[in-house]
């Protein structure tokens, strides 16, 4: 199994300088085997909340919680929303004898308990599957096929992999957007997230996934938040610029694991990828993310006029604005938007990424960088 360790020393350094920490993010993706690695399972001080041994413990919450020191792990918190007011009560104690590190599947409802009752009290840390710095350069392709959830990257072959994956759709459309208050049909709500996987990297149009389901835009558009909001698809909104030129205003929407992706397209190994017209909007997808997780921007979007300039991600860090991107092809070249977006998004640099191995320059604010340099960050990829 790998090792985490990057993300265990975060969340160590976040337990120590804050009253209580929120690990969140989709179910599977490993927040559960990493909260084990800091309290026994077998501790009077880790509550599990699908354990009915936990959740009864739990009965007479101040009173299970109020005599524990040290660090205290709340897993599946979500489900019992009315321990917030505890916890803020808990976590105002003067000494401080416990911290709080509470797990939730990236619920909406999480989110708004915390917020609303925690506010001041809690520092939240994402998660997700395995990425390119835990994995290594040599799992790239891996990774890209299967996505990081691991027990689908560890799999033993691409197939066991592939029907995980599969499985895990279905266990989640009929569970956990259950949860979100979702009570479409599932087949229903399995050609809509069908629909997104065959949209993904294109600018988002309620229209037409309205139409096929037999249902208001409104509608599709709460979907699509509900699967934002558990960390299943990523809205990557617009930037604006101050420009006389038409800007697009929409989305564009990423299946945010590109396993998740290929399955959902019937995509079961890497020939099939490279077969599919939907190869170059995966790669996308996959180099964006892995961009995000490494240089954790303050901000990200795209940019795009309707006069077919655009760029694939535009994202600000210590007060500047870089652009970023994508291309799955041999020599990247210079092209119209890249100049225009240097131009009137006033861009400090511009970084090309392509699965080649050379690094070149293509002008004095941008370059060609190799997908294997994205791992190091904001420093291996702009540094022209």
């Amino acid at each position: 199994m790998l090792k985490r360790t990057n993300l265990k020393r975060c969340l160590q350094k976040a337990l120590k300088r804050s009253r209580s920490v929120a690990l969140l993010g989709p179910r599977q993706c490993g927040k559960t085997t990493l909260a084990r690695e800091l309290v026994d399972i077998r501790s009077s001080n880790y509550f599990d909340l699908e354990d009915p041994e936990s959740v009864r413990r739990l009965d007479d919450a101040m009173t299970a919680l109020a005599g524990l020191k040290g660090l205290v792990v709340i897993d599946e918190v979500q489900r019992r929303p009315e321990l917030f007011p505890i916890l803020r009560v808990l976590l105002d104690r003067k000494p401080l004898t416990a911290r709080f590190l509470i797990l939730g599947s990236a619920s909406p409802e999480l989110l708004k308990q915390s917020s609303e009752s925690l506010a001041g009290r809690i520092e939240t840390i994402v998660m997700g599957g395995f990425n390119l710095d835990e994995v290594g350069p040599r799992q790239a392709p891996r990774l890209w096929l299967r996505g990081g959830f691991p027990l689908s990257f560890l799999a033993k072959n691409d197939a066991d992999s592939f029907i995980w994956r599969k499985q895990f759709i279905q266990m989640f459309l009929e569970r956990d957007l259950r949860q979100q208050g979702i009570t479409a049909p599932t087949v229903a709500l399995y050609r809509f997230w069908t629909m997104l996987a065959h949209s993904h990297g294109q600018v988002w149009n309620a229209a037409d996934p309205a139409g096929s389901l037999g249902v208001s835009q409104p509608t599709v558009r709460r979907y699509l938040d509900v699967l934002s909001g558990v960390f299943m698809v990523r809205q990557l909104q617009p930037w604006h610029a101050n420009i006389k030129k038409r800007q697009v205003k929409s989305p564009k929407i990423y299946i945010r694991d590109t396993g998740m992706l290929h399955t959902l397209l019937g995509l079961k190994t890497e020939s099939d990828i490279f077969g599919s017209p939907r190869c170059g909007a995966s790669w996308e997808g996959y180099v964006i993310e892995e961009v995000i997780h490494s240089v954790d921007p303050d901000e990200v979007y795209f940019w795009a006029t309707h006069n077919d300039a655009e760029i694939d991600l535009v994202f600000v860090k210590n007060g500047r604005m870089y652009g970023l991107e994508c291309k799955r092809s041999d020599a990247p070249k210079m092209t119209p938007s890249m100049k225009i977006a240097l131009r009137d998004l006033g861009l400090e640099r511009i970084a090309v990424i392509y699965p080649g191995k050379q690094r070149y320059a293509l002008d004095r604010r941008v370059a060609v960088v190799p997908f294997d340099a994205v791992s190091g960050g904001m420093k291996e990829i702009f540094s022209l």
